[in-house]
Formats: structure tokens, C-alpha cells, sequence
């Protein structure tokens, strides 16, 4: 069976991104150039709402590459997959080539 999470409020549900651990060429890269802290959103919230009850929205959206604190978030299994679910405020920006 297949689970789809829908974040409530103003959270995103990002896949991190892992590195390589070697290049095309077989050489291996030390652990600390291979750590980046970057992800693509999975999906988003609805957004929060303010104190009139108007819906913020949220600045992201589902396929956004986005950079992430180092520390932070909640870490989500579905089924064999590892998730992280972020505040829409904790996360750093969005990564464009």
C-alpha cells in the first residue's frame, strides 16, 4: 500500500539529497565535501494563518530544490523512503541552476 503524507499548516515534507561518495572516475570524496545540506520538496502544507484567519501561503513548492538548516526537522519513514518535514520558516532558500 502506498502512504502520501499532506503536511498540515505551514510545513514541508522534503526528500534529502545525498551526494555522491566518489566521482564518475572512481575517486572517493572525503565525508565532508560530500555533505550538503539540500533537498527536493515533496510536498507542502496549505499555509498558517494569520491572526484575521487569511491563509498565508506557503513560499515553496512541490519539485523546489531548497537548502535546509544543518539541525532541525522531522525525520518521517514511509514505507523503504526517509522523509524530513520542515517548518516553511526554518527552510534557507530555494537552489536554482
Amino acid at each position: 500500500m502506498a502512504k502520501r503524507l499532506i503536511p498540515s499548516l505551514n510545513r514541508v515534507l522534503v526528500e534529502k539529497i545525498v551526494p555522491p561518495s566518489k566521482t564518475n572516475a572512481g575517486i572517493l570524496l572525503p565525508e565532508k565535501t560530500t555533505k550538503l545540506n539540500s533537498g527536493k520538496v515533496v510536498a507542502v502544507g496549505p499555509g498558517a494563518r494569520d491572526r484575521d484567519g487569511n491563509v498565508i501561503p506557503v513560499s515553496v513548492k512541490e519539485g523546489d530544490m531548497v537548502l535546509l538548516p544543518e539541525y532541525g526537522g522531522t525525520e518521517v519513514k514511509l514505507g523503504d523512503k526517509e522523509y524530513h518535514l520542515f517548518r516553511d520558516d526554518d527552510i534557507l532558500g530555494t537552489l536554482h541552476e
